[in-house]
């Protein structure tokens, strides 16, 4: 099959027919997985919610003045992954909020700890914006940093801070952010180093169908550079208690056909990217179910615990029984996977 190009693309997303672009989805998806589907166990574990960054479009963030703000130490953190482990999770998933002036070695000893005390457990932690945060802090290159958290136990990096990779949208919604090209080079340098990452988008920040797909191709085309992406991970955004939504910029919520299309079309769009995985937790358990029919061969995580998406008024409960009936419902095998994609037993 050719590759889809940008244009053809763009015209898909505006004037194709959801259940076609779905059909044709699930025929890869089908032909390369067969009627499996997987899921994690991980925790996601957000170490601060103070963030120097102020996003309007999250709701989790806070000023260090605020008396919400927090920061958990490395006992705090090294708790919550024995609470992990013990509820047969293989990966944490490391996050927080651009703490100043707090320093390299929090997160180096933290990984440490993490990764002496728990070596079974993959750390699977800290977005790009983070890392150049990280840096930047600390006086060092990218490359630098990379290799001091790989050392630490570092294993890969999560796709988020990524957005909708275009700077006009990202001047709007996110000012202080990391640029599209700064995060295209973290990763770059994250996958010359040998450490894989997922990428990421989040759709309904305002932006237009031809940013949308100049945000994938930016993805594919570092992929064809790299190969260092496991999955494309997309979800939707949630406007409750954030400033896009105080300020009356929020506009309507992405609807589920628009998500569905754009994921059907992820499938068709990302040719060298080998997983694409569904979004229960911003469109729920059902429609989470459908993403399996329309290209995603991952149905995500269980996550233990979650605070972002929560903080914008998104209430969930997941476990594993529900999973694998959930999946099971869908007409697919349920099957547990590590952070690499393989799989560790199937139901």
């Amino acid at each position: 099959m050719n590759r889809i190009t940008e244009t053809e693309a763009i015209n898909l997303l505006k004037t194709g027919d959801v259940l076609a672009l779905g059909r044709a989805a699930d025929a890869i998806r089908r032909e390369r997985y067969g009627d499996t589907a997987t899921f994690l166990i991980d925790r996601n574990i957000n170490y601060t919610n103070v963030c120097q960054n102020e996003c309007r479009f999250c709701a989790f963030y806070c000023k260090q003045d605020d008396p919400r703000a927090y920061l958990l130490s490395t006992e705090q953190i090294l708790e919550k992954c024995r609470e992990t482990a013990e509820a047969g999770g293989t990966q944490v998933m490391i996050q927080g909020g651009l703490y100043p002036g707090l320093g390299l070695d929090y997160y180096l000893n933290m990984l440490r700890a993490i990764h002496r005390e728990f070596p079974q457990l993959v750390i699977h932690s800290f977005t790009a914006t983070e890392i150049q945060h990280f840096a930047k802090e600390a006086g060092l290159s990218i490359r630098e940093t990379l290799l001091r958290l790989q050392d630490a136990g570092l294993a890969s990096l999560p796709g988020g801070g990524a957005e909708i990779l275009d700077d006009a949208v990202r001047s709007r919604v996110s000012p202080k952010k990391i640029s599209t090209d700064d995060y295209l080079d973290v990763m770059r340098t994250a996958h010359e180093i040998g450490m894989e990452s997922t990428a990421t988008m989040v759709i309904g920040l305002g932006e237009t169908m031809e940013q949308r797909i100049a945000s994938m191709a930016r993805i594919r085309n570092l992929q064809d550079e790299t190969g260092g992406f496991r999955a494309f991970i997309m979800w939707t955004f949630q406007p409750g208690h954030t400033a896009l939504e105080r300020d009356g910029e929020a506009g309507e919520k992405v609807s589920a056909i628009d998500y569905m299309k754009t994921l059907a079309l992820s499938r068709l769009f990302f040719d060298n990217i080998a997983h694409i995985q569904g979004s229960w937790v911003t469109q729920g358990e059902r429609i989470g179910q459908l993403t399996l029919g329309f290209g995603a061969d991952d149905a995500g995580s269980i996550m233990l615990e979650e605070n972002v998406v929560r903080a914008a008024g998104t209430r969930y409960d997941m476990t594993e029984n529900k999973m694998v009936r959930l999946i099971r419902a869908a007409g697919f095998t349920p099957a547990q996977r590590d952070t690499e994609y393989h799989v560790i037993r199937k139901f």
